[in-house]
């Protein structure tokens, strides 16, 4: 599956004990040149602290009001099961100041 950033994708994540899965929406936030590996970070429907509610989750192709949380994941690209959306303007930069926070990019 061909994936940019800020894509809204949905694949399968599994349970902690690993003895199942379910599908679950992502947001891609890099990709690994010529390996087919993906960045991402979780979306949620319960917004816990830490995570941050998406405003135009109805536009990148959520069901329900939704937030992203600071869990980073590399998984394989052919992984993903549909690209549902894109996130909007505002979501991304509010996604770019908690990655920098998340992952102490800040100067």
């Amino acid at each position: 599956m061909n994936c940019s950033r800020n894509d809204v994708v949905l694949l399968p994540i599994p349970f902690s004990d690993l003895t199942s899965f379910k599908v679950r929406p992502a947001v891609v936030i890099g990709t690994t040149p010529n390996h087919g590996d993906l960045f991402l970070v979780s979306i949620t429907s319960r917004i816990d602290k830490g995570a941050f509610p998406l405003r135009a989750w109805r536009s990148c192709g959520l069901n329900v009001p939704s937030a992203v949380k600071g869990q980073v994941a590399t998984v394989e690209s052919k992984l993903v099961r549909k690209v549902v959306g894109k996130l909007s303007v505002a979501d991304i930069e509010t996604l770019d100041r908690h990655l920098s926070e998340w992952l102490e990019l800040a100067s």
